[in-house]
């Protein structure tokens, strides 16, 4: 757990900046011992017409996140001639692949989880190479910030898929995607509550949006995951009216303390403070309040959502056994058993900050890596993942088999899930 005062969203939070290598053209030089292109190896993908990693003259980027329960992906190039939208959208990629089952019990992410991850993290490697990224960042959260086999994974993952993981803190994982959904902030208000449910951890930012940029005044991570917290506390896949009350007075106490120390009730009785939610809960909250027969992230992402129409779709749930929660369309089997942890974390938060609405922002770690990336304020360079290595006979040696399910995204619109 942690509370930290936190920098301005533009600055680098590692403090290291390092000096890349270009060519004439601008473009970033192979490393001394790639011995060729970056991510060109004998059976890679052919690197794009016109110019490697670049779209119209415009470079591409990439950006992974390797969540508790998600490995998601998205490939950009920026946009310049438009002022709302910051980058148009290349490729995307989620895969429910659930890395922290079982952590909580013993220490470490499982031979079956890693599996699943790495099939899903080859999926993403492949749609790199294609693309022709120029820059690359790809994120590790929760799950790896508590396994103590994390060092072995990510070795694995480099090898298999040529992607470098990158493990970041908590209070990076809250300014990056703080920076994803900063666009939905209301200057009129001079302070937000910005917060993210995931897989294995709940951040929540104090963000002051008085300035041009929005600032992290104070940020706070706890180990409240719906992974995590479904596995703890449901018995199969239900969660009994005890446990979801247990949840959320937990949630409500570790936070208590912060709230304190920042004013943050006393800011909210004066009406300076509004609240924006991201990650699976939220979007999938708003999503069944709007009877969404399938998820549309286009009429959910940045749509104000009222207490009372919270705690209504929140009963409802409560009211429903697992199988009718896996009929509704914004849910489905692979996600049914969380949805009752996340709103239990979602019921804590709403009951310590009592706001009459919040906005929902299906955008998030993803889109702020991208943008700090295309801003120049990403720590290190990132080079595309290199091709895996064949065995003597030509074949792709994965040493795996792949195990994963899931849909391959192609497009943003259709892509949801919890960290």
């Amino acid at each position: 757990m942690s509370d930290a005062q936190s920098a301005p969203l533009d600055k680098d939070p590692s403090g290291r900046r390092k000096r890349r290598r270009r060519s004439p053209k601008g473009m970033a030089r192979p490393a001394a011992n790639s011995g060729g292109s970056p991510g060109k190896a004998k059976g890679a993908a052919s690197r794009p017409k016109g110019g490697a990693g670049r779209r119209n003259g415009e470079p591409v980027f990439a950006a992974v996140d390797l969540g508790t329960n998600n490995c998601r992906l998205l490939i950009a190039r920026p946009n310049a001639r438009d002022q709302q939208q910051s980058f148009t959208v290349v490729d995307a990629f989620s895969r429910i692949v659930r890395l922290g089952e079982g952590l909580g019990q013993h220490g470490n992410l499982s031979e079956k989880a890693m599996e699943r991850t790495v099939a899903a993290l080859s999926i993403c490697a492949g749609k790199i190479r294609r693309q022709g990224a120029s820059r690359v960042d790809a994120v590790a959260t929760e799950a790896c910030r508590q396994a103590a086999n994390y060092p072995d994974f990510v070795a694995r993952v480099e090898k298999e898929t040529g992607l470098q993981l990158r493990l970041i803190s908590g209070q990076e994982e809250a300014a990056i995607g703080l920076a994803g959904c900063a666009s939905l902030l209301d200057g009129t208000r001079p302070r937000a509550l910005v917060f993210d449910i995931g897989g294995g951890s709940t951040e929540v930012s104090w963000i002051d949006t008085t300035e041009d940029r929005p600032r992290v005044l104070a940020s706070r991570s706890v180990p409240l995951g719906v992974v995590t917290l479904a596995e703890k506390y449901s018995n199969g896949m239900e969660l009994s009216e005890e446990n979801f009350d247990l949840i959320a007075r937990n949630t409500k106490r570790s936070f208590k303390a912060f709230s304190k120390r920042h004013g943050i009730v006393d800011a909210i009785g004066r009406g300076e403070v509004q609240m924006v939610g991201t990650s699976g809960t939220i979007t999938t909250v708003a999503g069944l309040h709007l009877k969404l027969p399938t998820y549309d992230r286009n009429q959910v992402d940045g749509m104000v959502l009222s207490m009372d129409d919270l705690r209504a779709v929140i009963n409802d749930l409560r009211a429903r056994d697992n199988d009718s929660r896996a009929t509704l369309g914004c849910i489905g089997r692979g996600r049914s058993d969380l949805v009752l942890p996340g709103c239990a974390v979602l019921q804590g938060l709403t009951a310590l900050w009592s706001v009459p609405s919040l906005s929902v922002a299906d955008r998030g770690l993803r889109e702020g890596m991208l943008l700090r990336m295309m801003q120049g304020k990403m720590p290190g360079r990132r080079r595309r993942p290199r091709s895996r290595n064949r065995n003597s006979s030509g074949q792709k040696n994965t040493g795996r088999r792949n195990i994963a399910s899931g849909k391959d995204l192609t497009s943003p619109a259709s892509e949801q899930g919890t960290d």
